[in-house]
């Protein structure tokens, strides 16, 4: 995939394209975008306005030109943002967490895409950039045609899958090597590891999965412009993009299995360390006593003037250690 360097025009656009029925998008400045917008051509064609809210201009540009919902302008103000589709003031408003665009390098950071689509409109604008925007120019670039401005917020959709796809495979992939390194028993130091690929996917989960509530409702009460075309592929859309999101789960659960393993095998690591410490302690137990009782400089210390004293003392010693051993090892079966 071919990454464009965005930069914005002076009123915060990073790019725009017209599209005609049946041919490929063709790149617009601001200018000409305004042009259209002043007067619409009534040939079937729309807009893609793709825009920057960390230019200072870009939202009061947007409020002065673009007819937009006020429940969009009030979505880029609000603090915790759920992904989500619903229908407003006979537009379709989105808000989707994605994954934030880092060349070549696997990001889990996460930025917001805020959507608004009319008839013959589509108005997306970020703070960051973002992976399933970048493959949605690349895509208009290489000359995919678009029907409407939904099938646009589709194709969206359908790129944030491919995006989300693509993390949960590599992370399986890291997630395979250790568990292969469990099976192998070679308890290396994974579990910090396993838990921050956990806590990832759970957040992963929370933000990008959409609102069924919202979405059910645009689905049953569309707005009137959408073509049963649209609806469709919006619903088939949103079903790829729900099995990604069950894909995600069952990647954490498996997570959380493998962490709950490492921990009972390091459970049992630790019993049997502690077990040998018990056993050496029990076992060095008779010899510690006698050598104490023997080693008391008082008078009357039996055995003292005995020739064979010295191995009385050792059978007595190995009787009880062997006593001691049997006692301990039997308490080891007993677990």
């Amino acid at each position: 995939m071919n990454h464009h360097i965005e930069v914005p025009d002076l009123f915060g656009l990073l790019y725009g394209f017209r599209f005609r029925p049946g041919e490929r998008g063709e790149e617009i400045d601001s200018s000409t975008a305004l042009a259209w917008l002043k007067a619409p051509s009534d040939d079937g064609e729309f807009l893609w306005l793709h825009l920057n809210l960390a230019h200072a201009a870009c939202e009061r540009w947007m409020m002065a030109h673009l007819d937009l919902p006020e429940n969009f302008f009030e979505s880029l103000r609000e603090g915790s943002r759920s992904t989500r589709l619903e229908h407003v003031d006979a537009a379709l408003l989105a808000v989707v967490n994605d994954v934030v665009f880092n060349f070549d390098m696997v990001s889990t950071d996460i930025s917001t895409l805020w959507v608004c689509a009319r008839s013959r409109l589509l108005v997306s604008a970020r703070l960051q950039p973002l992976r399933s925007v970048d493959k949605l120019r690349s895509s208009v670039k290489r000359g995919e045609r678009f029907r409407s401005p939904l099938e646009l917020l589709v194709h969206l959709l359908r790129d944030q899958g491919d995006v989300l796809t693509g993390i949960v495979r590599e992370t399986s992939i890291s997630v395979d090597g250790i568990e292969d390194q469990l099976l192998a028993s070679r308890l290396n130091d994974n579990r910090a590891d396993l838990g921050t690929k956990r806590r990832v996917l759970v957040r992963l989960q929370r933000l990008l999965a959409l609102e069924p509530g919202s979405l059910m409702r645009l689905l049953n009460r569309p707005p009137e412009w959408l073509q049963e075309d649209d609806v469709q592929e919006l619903r088939e859309a949103t079903e790829e993009f729900t099995l990604v999101i069950s894909d995600l789960t069952a990647l954490g659960e498996r997570i959380k299995l493998l962490q709950e393993e490492i921990v009972a095998k390091l459970n049992e690591q630790s019993n049997r360390t502690l077990f040998t410490l018990t056993v050496v302690t029990v076992l060095a137990l008779p010899i510690n006593i006698i050598a104490g009782f023997f080693g008391m400089n008082v008078g009357g210390i039996p055995l003292a003037d005995d020739a064979e004293g010295f191995w009385i003392l050792v059978a007595l010693v190995a009787t009880f250690t062997a006593l001691a051993g049997r006692w301990a090892f039997r308490k080891r079966s007993d677990y």
